[in-house]
């Protein structure tokens, strides 16, 4: 890296609707496209973004963290405030700072926060239509929380995740999962080490399968110890899941 370059980290909300996920694609608007060419107008030079996490279109996010290489003089918490001025209003920089310039956001210990919100009533809420997936059949969300439990801790995930031929390890740790039930809405926050392609969306499924009566929770544990990923549920719809929060450990 030139000498004179500095490294400014960047937390970032985003509802994920209108965009084909987080990562440049050549058919289609992203998030990271989106805040490239905010870059480019503010600092009048060619930035390329770094993520932490590479989030589907159509999913959302409250605390995705990514980093960029500039040599341009700002006091590193100024440039929230100057790149919102540029970014469309469902993209907003929630803080900056500045790192070493060899911090990356992917290859940190970190801890991840996923919910993934259930719209349980008669009928859809057309206000909840985008950040939910609407489920009309009743749940009963201490059963999904039952079968929650025997996801936490250290296992391989195989069978929760869409399979990727670069990804040979699919052990996870899970610190927790909770199902939080706030009158029609049903809340499945989970809180790891990292995630596995689909997992949160695929686990989410599974989990309303518990809570419908389809399956026992304890069969969950079955499942899991599979490593299969025909024995789980499908994945679920995008517009329910939100990154909820990164921290680095």
């Amino acid at each position: 890296m030139e000498q004179n370059k500095r490294r400014i980290r960047l937390k970032v909300a985003y509802d994920g609707t209108n965009y084909c996920g987080w990562q440049l694609q050549p058919n289609g608007n992203t998030v990271q496209a989106e805040l490239e060419k905010a870059l480019e107008s503010l600092l009048k030079e060619k930035v390329r973004i770094h993520g932490a996490s590479r989030t589907d279109a159509g999913v959302h996010a409250l605390g995705n963290v990514a980093v960029f290489d500039t040599s341009f003089r700002m006091e590193a918490s100024r440039f929230a405030f100057a790149l919102n001025t540029y970014l469309p209003p469902d993209i907003r920089i929630r803080c900056s700072d500045e790192v070493p310039c060899d911090w990356h956001p992917r290859f940190q210990e970190m801890v991840k926060t996923y919910a993934y919100n259930i719209c349980n009533s008669t009928f859809p809420d057309p206000l909840k239509r985008l950040y939910s997936f609407f489920y009309h059949y009743p749940l009963n969300e201490s059963a999904m929380q039952e079968a929650a439990s025997f996801l936490v801790g250290t296992h391989d995930f195989t069978s929760f995740c869409t399979m990727q031929p670069n990804v040979h390890d699919r052990v996870r740790t899970i610190y927790s999962m909770d199902v939080i039930r706030d009158g029609d809405m049903i809340t499945i926050r989970v809180t790891g080490n990292g995630f596995l392609y689909n997992m949160v969306r695929i686990i989410a499924v599974t989990l309303i399968r518990v809570g419908g009566g389809f399956i026992k929770p304890e069969e969950v544990r079955t499942i899991l110890e599979a490593k299969d990923r025909e024995a789980a549920a499908e994945t679920a719809r995008p517009e329910g899941l939100t990154l909820e929060e990164i921290r680095y450990v």
